[in-house]
Parts: structure tokens; C-alpha cells; sequence
């Protein structure tokens, strides 16, 4: 009897030890009701998973606000993701009916309110990913609970349209393109609009994202459209003047995909027409990337050809003509220290080849690649510049590191430092932050001086440490606890040192004439505090390459003499 009498007060206990709860929550399409997940003692997240943030968007066109609907909505399960490619490209997934965001609150005892809103956009070629994508062991690689529940934030994840669908323009009024861009505007909007209802602050909105999902970030950065929208915004291995974040000859590349569905016409309006009664799965499908194409031929960049572009309304001028937009939100931005090297192992396989010497030939190729813009001028400036510390004798494993630090450095570093630079020159009273992560990688097989790769900071990110832990050693905990309180510190008051989670050193701010950063792994302490990230080569890619007349420049020139 007794017991019996002890297991009902525990019982009972536990239930009211059990965190508050919002329950059902009423948005402007209408009433949603998520899920409790326990994270702890009087410590749950709700997680609303499949909210409409918008209509079924028609094909290239703007997406338009969602009718809204009767009764309570269960937001209990992950809606399709965008209609795209898979990652093999060999056929599609998902659907047109892809508008939907999630939603992760963490509660206490009492019910949350009030609290800082990090709004999260997925990277993948601006060609593929979604708000719940990869689920490895577990939850999606996106799931917020471990980071709203550590950080006590309230994380979104949002859907965009990818590929064709999302970006193919032809330059021009007729098909303006960043569809997908306006997407995750429409997304920010609702968030701003409806998150008071779920506890979060409407005025204290952080965006964040990977790849091209921070390429995604920088350009609402960027946008006229986003004054007053968020208040700050984190880019992770990813900016608007990445090279590969902007297509340039968009006219051309819808050419390409009219010939491929049979749409190809003399007459543009007519081609045009045709695309527009096409299939989006047939359209789809032409947007996937020719891997043939580039064996040996180029380089992977160029195979990334789905991109936002200057359409003159939402990005009005080259991205680095508007830093002036950003100039209220706060900043913060960084690199993995190896973000170029899975790019550079398909350039130039002999890097992760142990048995394979990578020869001088093969590193000048790369950078013929890189900078076929500008001709053989560069390929021997930009040479002497990354083979000066090689000695007479270059040890093999020394070039193929080299080879991925060209790599990072165009595709990633560089953009990245010039788009904190002109945050800083342009911040009115804003603050600006510069990090590089450099954990070891966790993918087996690599080199040994292989560094942390293309997207390895997300698991950190995300707490993958703590819901995973049979996966993961003690440093790990310790990196992923640190990322989590600098970047929720961030987005509570706009500097990651401060705010309601302990950071193990502190983190200071990027300035025009100072320029610190921060080097994350698992090891923080004050000597992570450095100056100047790798200056030289920033410096030749900025000034000396920069300057360097194009090869279509040059050859008008010598026409007019």
C-alpha cells in the first residue's frame, strides 16, 4: 500500500514538474498545434513542424499569402521539401506544395515569452536541401531543440524553392528570377508577423544560414526589401559576393534549359511560352548538374549555375554596392578552414591520394580554372604567391594542402572577409564578428591535414554532441556547447561574449581599421583571439587580382588600338 501510495505522488510530481506548455496557438492562417519533446527536469521544447508560411506557389511567380484554414492544424510532421534533384542526380523529390517552415520553442516552468528568433536557411547549390534535411542517426541535421533548449532561443527552419523552379531568369522583367530568394523573404515576414504568439520577440529576429543558404542570408542583408525585418544576421561558409553565389549570364543558362525540355526557339517570347507550359519535373530535371561535363575539363564551380541574380528590384546592384542596406543589422560571419577542399579533391583528385604526387602542372590547372576571367596574367601571380612558402623542395602533402586552401580562399575566405569589411565600413552603430572553424575533420578516409570541411560546423551547431552522444567524444560536447552560446549570445544582444550562456573566451568585435577573429574548435582560450585572417592572399585576391584587366577587357582593348 505504501508502495502503491509513494509511486502516485511520484506520479503526480512529475507531472507538474513537467514544463508549461502553449498548446494550441492561434497565427494568421489560423490555429496550429505542435509537440512536446522532454529535453530535462521542467525543461521541454514545442515543436511545430509543417506550418504554411505562404500558398502554393505558381511557377515563377512571387509566393502569395496562404488562404488559411479551419479548425486546429497538427503541426506534427515535416511537409515536402521543395520540388528538386536528389543528391545523385538522377531523378526529383518533393513537391510545388513546399511553403512551410518549423518551428522550435523551448519552455521552462512558466511559459516562455519574449525571446530572441533565429531564423535558419539550409545550403545546397541553391539546387537542393530542405529545412529537415539529412537525418543521420537520429533527427533531421536541422533540428532545433538541442539549440533553442541550450540557448534559450526560439529556432525556425524554413523551406525555399531550389534549382530551376527557384532560380532560372532571363535577366530581365520577362522571368526577373530569385524566386527562392523572395521565399525565404516571405518566410522572415511571417516569422516577424506571427512568432509573439509562440513566445519569441518579433523585433529581435536573427537569420542565419550555410552555403548557399548564408549566400541566401548576405543577400537579404543586402535587399531594400528587408529594412526592419530582422535585427541581425550570422553567414556561415557563404556571402553574396562568393563567386559562385551570383549568376551573371542567366539568359544564357535559360537557353540551355529551354533546349533540354524542347523549348528551344529563335524567337525568345516564344521559347519563353514554352517553358512556361513545360513540366516542373521535366524543368526540374534540366537544371541537374552534367557531372560529365566537368571531368577534366574545368572546375566544380562551374557546374553551380542555379543562382540569385541582379534583378534590379529585390537585389538592385552588385552585392557589393549595397552594403549600405546592411548597415543596421548586426553581423557576424566566418569559414571552415577547409571549405574548399571537397571542391578541390573533384579539381584535382591526387590531393586525397596518398599514393598520387600533386605536380606543379595540376595546381596551375586549378588556378586556369579559377580565374579564366582574367587569363594566364593571374595563373602565374596568384602561382607565386601560393607556392612561396614550399621551400626548393616542396613536400607532396604541403602542395595538396595548398591546393585546398585556393580553393577555400576564392570560393569562401576571401568573399567572406571583403563582405566584413564592408559591413564594418558601412555599420552605423552595428556590430560585426569574424570567426574560422577549424575542428579536425570526423570524415574518415581524408588526408591528415585535412581540416574541418565544407558544412562539419552545422552538427556542432545544431547539438548533433548531445542527441547523438554514442557518436561523439567529450571535445565534441565541449565545441558544440561553446558554438551554441556564442551564437545564441549573438543573437540575444548582438555580441556573442554577452548574454545568458557562458563563453569560455571573449570574442571582439571586427572593426574598419581592426580586424580580429575568433578560431573555433574545441580548444577556445585567449590565444584563439588572432589578427588579420591570412591578409596576404586576401590582400592579392582584393587588390592584385582584382586589378588585373579581364581577358574580354583586354581583348577590346587591343581591337581599338
Amino acid at each position: 500500500m505504501a508502495t502503491r501510495l509513494l509511486l502516485v505522488l511520484i506520479g503526480v510530481w512529475l507531472d507538474s514538474a513537467s514544463a508549461a506548455k502553449l498548446g494550441v496557438v492561434q497565427t494568421e492562417g489560423g490555429r496550429v498545434e505542435g509537440k512536446s519533446h522532454r529535453m530535462g527536469l521542467f525543461r521541454t521544447v514545442e515543436v511545430f513542424q509543417g506550418i504554411p508560411f505562404a500558398d502554393v506557389p505558381g511557377k515563377w511567380e512571387k509566393p502569395k499569402p496562404h488562404p488559411g484554414w479551419s479548425g486546429i492544424l497538427k503541426a506534427t510532421k515535416y511537409r515536402d521539401r521543395c520540388l528538386q534533384v536528389t543528391l545523385l542526380q538522377t531523378k526529383t523529390q518533393g513537391s510545388e506544395d513546399c511553403l512551410y517552415l518549423n518551428i522550435f520553442v523551448p519552455q521552462g516552468r512558466s511559459l516562455s515569452s519574449n525571446l530572441p528568433v533565429m531564423v535558419y536557411l539550409f545550403g545546397g547549390a541553391f539546387l537542393m536541401g530542405a529545412s529537415n534535411d539529412v537525418a543521420i542517426l537520429g533527427d533531421s541535421l536541422y533540428d532545433g531543440k538541442e539549440m533553442a533548449d541550450r540557448g534559450g532561443v526560439i529556432i525556425v527552419t524554413v523551406n525555399y524553392r531550389v534549382g530551376t523552379m527557384g532560380f532560372l531568369s532571363t535577366g530581365d522583367a520577362r522571368l526577373p528570377g530569385n524566386y527562392g530568394l523572395w521565399d525565404q523573404h516571405a518566410a522572415i515576414s511571417w516569422v516577424h508577423r506571427n512568432i509573439e504568439a509562440f513566445g519569441g520577440n518579433p523585433d529581435n529576429i536573427t537569420i542565419f544560414g550555410q552555403s548557399s543558404g548564408a549566400a541566401g542570408v548576405s543577400f537579404q542583408m543586402l535587399s531594400p526589401y528587408s529594412k526592419g525585418l530582422f535585427r541581425r544576421a550570422i553567414t556561415q561558409c557563404g556571402v553574396a559576393l562568393s563567386p559562385w553565389a551570383l549568376q551573371k549570364n542567366p539568359m544564357a543558362l535559360t537557353k540551355k534549359v529551354a533546349r533540354k525540355v524542347g523549348c528551344w526557339r529563335r524567337d525568345e517570347e516564344e521559347m519563353l511560352t514554352c517553358l512556361k507550359m513545360s513540366d516542373p519535373v521535366g524543368l526540374t530535371m534540366a537544371g541537374k548538374i552534367d557531372v560529365l561535363l566537368i571531368l577534366g575539363k574545368g572546375v566544380v564551380m562551374d557546374l553551380l549555375e542555379f543562382s540569385p541574380v541582379v534583378d534590379g528590384d529585390f537585389i538592385p546592384d552588385e552585392p557589393s554596392k549595397l552594403f549600405h542596406n546592411a548597415a543596421q543589422f548586426d553581423y557576424m560571419a566566418g569559414v571552415n578552414s577547409m571549405d574548399g577542399h571537397i571542391f578541390a579533391g573533384i579539381d584535382v583528385p591526387s590531393i586525397n591520394n596518398s599514393t598520387a604526387n600533386t605536380s606543379v602542372k595540376d595546381v596551375k590547372g586549378l588556378l586556369a580554372g579559377l580565374t579564366k576571367e582574367k587569363g594566364d596574367a593571374a595563373i602565374e601571380s596568384a602561382y607565386n604567391l601560393y607556392s612561396s612558402h614550399w621551400g626548393s623542395v616542396p613536400e607532396p602533402a604541403m602542395m595538396k594542402k595548398t591546393v585546398a586552401d585556393m580553393e577555400t580562399d576564392f570560393l569562401f575566405l576571401v568573399p567572406t572577409q571583403i563582405a566584413l569589411q564592408l559591413h564594418a565600413n558601412n555599420s552605423r552603430g552595428a556590430h560585426t564578428y569574424s570567426y574560422l572553424f577549424n575542428m579536425k575533420t570526423r570524415i574518415p578516409g581524408f588526408p591528415r591535414w585535412v581540416e574541418a570541411e565544407h558544412a562539419e560546423d552545422l552538427q556542432y551547431l545544431f547539438g548533433k554532441p548531445f542527441s547523438t552522444p554514442l557518436v561523439y567524444f567529450p571535445r565534441h560536447r565541449d565545441l558544440s556547447k561553446y558554438m551554441i552560446a556564442y551564437w545564441t549570445n549573438f543573437a540575444r544582444t548582438g555580441d556573442p561574449s554577452t548574454g545568458d550562456n557562458k563563453v569560455p573566451v571573449p570574442w571582439p568585435a571586427f572593426t574598419k581599421h581592426h580586424r580580429p577573429y575568433l578560431t573555433i574548435n574545441h580548444k577556445i582560450r585567449k590565444s584563439s583571439v588572432s589578427y588579420d585572417l591570412r591578409s596576404d592572399y586576401v590582400s592579392y585576391w582584393t587588390e592584385i587580382y582584382s586589378s588585373l584587366l579581364s581577358m574580354k577587357r583586354e581583348e577590346e582593348a587591343e581591337t581599338e588600338n
